[in-house]
């Protein structure tokens, strides 16, 4: 097994640790991440449990070579919404496909009591792991962004 390193609200990330990590993500993430600014305040949001509810980070390798990372913010509610989202996954480009991705999820849903939701696009390959691991479609998402 991996040895992962879980950073939280009590065990927080550095700023140049965070800095890293907002850039492996939205290398690795490509077409289906966001802008830097947008990573980088989801991991305030994880990192602080000032604004909300906290969350946690997973981090496979070590700073600044990593091999895989997620970031799931708690949500602070139950049963109508999941307790947890995650946010964001990425394994690095070579070592995709490799079992890493499987291996660090199955890690997170030992740490996590209750639901946990995710948004992936449809043409994203992650999609198949997230159904063996027992992930559903159970709503189409719609946004009104302003």
């Amino acid at each position: 097994m991996k040895n992962f390193k879980v950073f939280s609200p009590a065990e927080r990330l550095s700023d140049l640790q965070k800095d890293v990590l907002a850039d492996f993500l939205v290398k690795e993430l490509g077409e289906f991440g966001d802008q830097k600014k947008d990573v980088v305040s989801c991991l305030e949001y994880a990192m602080t449990s000032e604004k909300g509810p906290g969350g946690l980070v997973i981090t496979a390798g070590e700073f600044p070579l990593l091999e895989a990372a997620l970031v799931v913010n708690h949500t602070g509610m139950a049963g109508y919404i999941p307790e947890h989202i995650l946010v964001y996954f990425a394994v690095s480009e070579n070592l995709r496909g490799k079992g890493l991705g499987q291996e660090m999820m199955e890690f997170l849903l030992g740490k996590l009591p209750g639901g946990i939701a995710l948004h992936v696009e449809p043409n994203n390959p992650a999609i198949h792991l997230y159904e063996k691991l027992g992930f559903t479609n159970k709503y189409l998402e719609m946004r009104l962004s302003r």
